[in-house]
């Protein structure tokens, strides 16, 4: 394990990050699509409303849970109201309730305990901004547990100058950030030359490339992609199968494509299109591009027993109530004009090093990576890392 996570805190990510501003769950979910656009990972910490009386309760106590933008894309899909009714829905109707999704640390928290809990499933890490760090906190972190000791003199800390040691500022008690998982590996990626050489090592050698992943074919209707995605990372393969069972990815349904996409067109796509077509896109008039293959929607028949083989059958937006008679005078090349689809999928080889895959993904702002096989030519779909398996591959190893 990296010398680098015992001799740093969590309060040594804090420095310029912006306080925490709560996103209540009585908002609407309109308010929560601009939100979301603004938010790392995609995803934003919806909280329940600060009562007068419990000022004073920690606000860890007040967490929801959080929300992505798949989450409103399925919510609309499934929704039988019509769009604009549906986007002014409370949030607190559509968020998933997971308070494990985060935890209140201590700024002096040492930075390997805090990996060791968004390893173990913690999204976002809530840290009070009512100390500010100065210098190096190798002495502090290891000598104390990761917890900053209360009125002690200086001399009795073996001579540690007072530019290691915190100093109070003038923001009040109850100031807190929010630190993301993006936000630690930004900050890995910036110690490189402390972890050598496991940056450099291929993610294959390193056990980083989770050969579990969801998955749904091409033929398949997006809307069943729905039951199918996972929450972590919110990812799911848009695949073709070969002869050989082997997988060629065309593309993936995610939190991360749709970060900033059209919600209500690509509910409508998600709706109405298979998952082909949903991640390619379609032209004004409903039509997948002519550079591109038209993928049928196969779906189970409604008749069933002995005798009665499967037949594809049309999926239409009307069979799941999406949209109202309201919505269904607009004109509809309008609405199938607004989604284009996010055709190409994030991808690297199983021999991509380390550091070339936690830079695709940050400079991607991507919770995930699909991996492909370097020795063939289609993409062969062998895998995914993930925030957590980059976390797993740079804490399991002894340093050199």
């Amino acid at each position: 394990m990296a010398l680098v996570f015992l001799h740093h805190v969590v309060g040594d990510l804090t420095l310029g990050k912006p306080e925490l501003v709560e996103f209540s769950e009585a908002e609407t979910v309109e308010a929560a699509v601009s939100a979301i656009g603004n938010s790392a990972e995609g995803a934003i910490t919806v909280w329940r409303t600060k009562p007068v009386a419990a000022a004073a309760r920690p606000p860890a106590e007040r967490f929801v849970g959080m929300l992505n933008s798949s989450d409103v894309v399925a919510f609309l899909a499934l929704s039988g109201a019509d769009p604009e009714k549906a986007m002014r829905t409370p949030v607190a109707e559509v968020v998933t309730p997971n308070p494990g999704l985060l935890k209140e640390v201590d700024p002096g928290t040492r930075l390997i305990d805090a990996l060791e809990m968004m390893k173990q499933g913690v999204r976002c890490l809530l840290v009070r901004k009512s100390i500010m760090w100065k210098g190096f906190s190798k002495r502090f972190s290891i000598l104390y547990n990761g917890k900053w000791l209360k009125n002690i003199q200086s001399s009795s800390l073996g001579g540690v100058s007072n530019s290691d040691q915190p100093s109070s500022s003038a923001l009040p008690d109850n100031k807190f950030c929010c630190l993301s998982r993006e936000d630690v590996v930004r900050f890995i990626i910036g110690c490189l030359g402390a972890l050598a050489p496991l940056p450099l090592s291929s993610i294959a050698s390193l056990g980083a490339i989770s050969a579990t992943y969801s998955f749904i074919e091409a033929s398949l209707p997006a809307f069943e992609a729905i039951y199918k995605i996972p929450h972590d990372p919110c990812a799911i393969a848009v695949i073709e199968t070969n002869s050989d069972g082997t997988h060629k990815i065309i593309g993936d349904i995610s939190a991360y494509k749709l970060w900033k996409c059209d919600y209500l067109a690509a509910a409508w796509a998600m709706a109405n299109l298979s998952a082909g077509q949903f991640v390619i896109g379609a032209d004004d008039y409903g039509t997948t591009r002519a550079s591109v293959p038209d993928f049928p929607i196969n779906s189970p028949t409604d008749g069933s027993g002995p005798g009665v083989s499967p037949r594809p059958r049309k999926f239409s937006s009307r069979s799941i109530g999406f949209f109202n008679n309201q919505v269904n005078q607009m004109p509809v090349g309008r609405l199938r004009s607004m989604y284009r689809g996010r055709s190409a999928p994030l991808t690297c080889k199983h021999t991509s090093s380390l550091a070339a895959v936690m830079a695709q993904m940050l400079s991607h702002r991507a919770t995930h990576v699909w991996v492909t096989d370097a020795d063939m030519e289609d993409d062969i779909l062998v895998g995914i890392v993930s925030y957590t398996d980059i976390l797993n591959a740079v804490t399991k190893f002894p340093p050199p």
